[in-house]
This record gives C-alpha cells, sequence and structure tokens, in this order.
C-alpha cells in the first residue's frame, strides 16, 4: 500500500532499513543512514512541520495543516516503535507522529522539494517559520 506521495504507508512496505540513527542535539539535526547506504539529515524543524501525525496531515487528502512557528524546536526523545518507526517527542510537546522507515526515507529523498514548498505555502499565506514575537 502506497499514498499520494508514493512512500509505503504501512510497516510491511519498508524497502530500506536504517543501520545508524542519531540526533545531534546542538545542531538540532537528526541524522539516519539506511542500508542501501542513503544517508539523510533532517533538521527537527523539518520533521516536526511534517510530522505524520493526524493533527498535521489530517485524515484524508487535502486536510494537511500548515505548521508555523517552529523554527527552533527541538527533539527531547526518539522512541522505537517495532521495528518499523520512531516516536519523536519535540520541545514544543508534539510526539504523536509514527515516522515510519519508510516515511523517513521519503521525506529524506525529497526534502529539497518538499522544504521548498513549505516555504513558498509560508510566504503565499505572510506566515512565518519563527515563533510571533521572536524577530
Amino acid at each position: 500500500m502506497t499514498s499520494d506521495d508514493g512512500f509505503a504507508a504501512d510497516p510491511g512496505g519498508t524497502r530500506h532499513w536504517p543501520t545508524e540513527i542519531r540526533y545531534l542535539a546542538g545542531e538540532k539535526r537528526l541524522e539516519v543512514e539506511f542500508d542501501n547506504g542513503a544517508r539523510f539529515s533532517y533538521p527537527a524543524e523539518y520533521l516536526r512541520v511534517e510530522s505524520p501525525s493526524a493533527e498535521v496531515q489530517g485524515h484524508g487528502p487535502g486536510q494537511k495543516q500548515l505548521v508555523t512557528g517552529r523554527r527552533h524546536v527541538g527533539i527531547m526523545e526518539i522512541e522505537p516503535v517495532g521495528n518499523y518507526a520512531v516516536k519523536i517527542k519535540f520541545d514544543d510537546l508534539h510526539d504523536t507522529g509514527l515516522y515510519s522507515w519508510s516515511y523517513l526515507y521519503h521525506l529524506g529523498e525529497r526534502q529539497e522539494e518538499i522544504w521548498a514548498a513549505y516555504l513558498a505555502e509560508l510566504e503565499t499565506r505572510g506566515l512565518a517559520r519563527d515563533p510571533a514575537g521572536s524577530g
């Protein structure tokens, strides 16, 4: 089963497995290396605004919410979920998304494109990456 974005939506659809997951707290960046040699570096802000949670993605097509004001978000905890995902607890206390290996791979492969679309949407709506009042 795949989503409209083409990544595997179920645990059984995993094609690439992580061999190393490391959080660089000072940089607020998660690094993941996969079994095919692909390595991705994800800013915490990117992971937060692209959370697979229903709160962000909605419950159906076209329901995705634009998350703003998370430029300085960090990760407090990364918890394994079975052998197919991690649950990330952010320091804004968001912790309801399960990041499957296939979703993390998708976010890594398409990071430039997804991030550019996010920034364009912010600009279109006159919104900011910074929390309100932080200049």
